[in-house]
């Protein structure tokens, strides 16, 4: 039975809490070393075992990693794509500061394929946004959305480095979104992706192509987006 703290909360919760926040905070960082089994269960006053318990649960988590005879480490940050959700949403839900560096915004009409995508005839024109995507100081994915230009006229005036996409879709244009379809695969980065994301050319990269709907069922986004392979992960629960 988990040994338990006088709110009845158990205490692996509370060492897991503990280690949680100053990860949040900066006192720890990745690759630093975290404290022992032995520690953990010393300065918590509880069992070996609890101690064990709370971290096997920080390493299910992907918050630390566990190497035999070296000790406990702090993972790299790794974003979960459980939910739709922004980037911004996701890099806050990790503890994680975001930023973004606007790498091209443009208005074409030559991407036949994504327009029709987007259910709009072919030579539509479309607003392009490709952005730097950041964690901290760290690159973590290159993202290319695509908009109908004639629906969301005006959207290539707003600060799209500093703030996030879906925010200014619902605020200034009404748009509720519903869900997404996705399409998901593993490529290599090309030289040039490579460069942007700080990885070596032909190192792995998940490529996730969206059509994101709004509420009223039509594909309001389609989005390309090249993410490190070694800072996310794909979670998919599966019913029988």
């Amino acid at each position: 039975m988990p040994q338990l703290r006088k709110n009845g909360l158990p205490a692996y919760k509370r060492i897991q809490g503990t280690i949680v926040r100053r990860l949040e905070s900066g006192q720890l960082k990745p690759g630093d070393l975290v404290d022992s089994e032995r520690e953990l269960a010393r300065i918590h006053g509880v069992s070996l075992m609890t101690a064990r318990h709370a971290l096997a649960g920080l390493e299910r988590e992907g918050m630390v990693l566990r190497r035999r005879g070296a000790g406990t480490f702090v993972a790299p940050p790794k974003i979960h794509f459980n939910k739709l959700m922004s980037y911004t949403e996701q890099m806050a839900g990790r503890g994680l500061a975001v930023s973004s560096k606007l790498l091209s915004l443009s208005v074409i009409d030559t991407e036949q394929e994504v327009a029709a995508r987007l259910a709009l005839p072919a030579s539509s024109r479309l607003i392009k946004l490709e952005r730097l995507r950041l964690g901290g100081e760290e690159p973590f994915a290159i993202e290319t959305v695509y908009l109908s230009a004639d629906e969301f006229a005006g959207l290539t005036e707003a600060r799209l480095d500093r703030i996030s996409l879906f925010s200014v879709l619902e605020r200034d244009y009404g748009l509720e979104i519903a869900h997404a379809d996705e399409e998901v695969d593993a490529t290599t980065a090309d030289p040039h992706s490579a460069r942007l994301l700080g990885i070596a050319h032909g190192s792995p990269v998940l490529r996730i192509r969206q059509e994101i709907y709004s509420t009223k069922g039509r594909v309001a986004l389609y989005v390309l987006g090249l993410y490190r392979s070694d800072r996310h992960t794909l979670l998919i629960r599966r019913f029988r």
